[in-house]
């Protein structure tokens, strides 16, 4: 059997979505114009700590979260704000974008290079 390589949708992926560079992206949170939407598994805010006020949907859940007629619809995913996706980094994300853009999403974009990139810069991280 063939299968198409992560890494290939991935890159079509992010030929087809917005990516933010991590300052633009803080500074639209920062502005009142986006929402940082952390869609790491719930193992890794624990271990890795997460960005504060940031909203946290499970990859797993993302699309039953954001879609208003599912019974798990989350209300702070029906935002004008744009909604800033990370994981660690931006593979997941990548793809989490796409199919948002794919399910309606027009205010949806990935933060560059992932929770790894925004520790590693020493940006802020909440570890309660």
């Amino acid at each position: 059997m063939t299968i198409t390589p992560v890494k290939t949708l991935v890159a079509q992926a992010k030929d087809q979505i917005t990516s933010l560079s991590q300052d633009a992206a803080e500074a639209m949170v920062a502005g009142g114009k986006a929402l940082f939407v952390d869609i790491r598994d719930p193992r890794e805010l624990t271990r890795e700590g997460r960005i504060k006020d940031a909203f946290h949907a499970p990859r797993g859940m993302l699309e039953f979260w954001f879609d208003p007629e599912s019974p798990y619809h989350k209300p702070a995913l029906a935002t004008d704000k744009t909604l800033i996706l990370f994981c660690a980094s931006a593979w997941r994300s990548a793809l989490s974008v796409k199919t948002l853009q794919d399910m309606g999403a027009t205010n949806v974009a990935e933060m560059e290079g992932g929770f790894a990139t925004w520790k590693k810069r020493g940006a802020p991280v909440d570890t309660d």
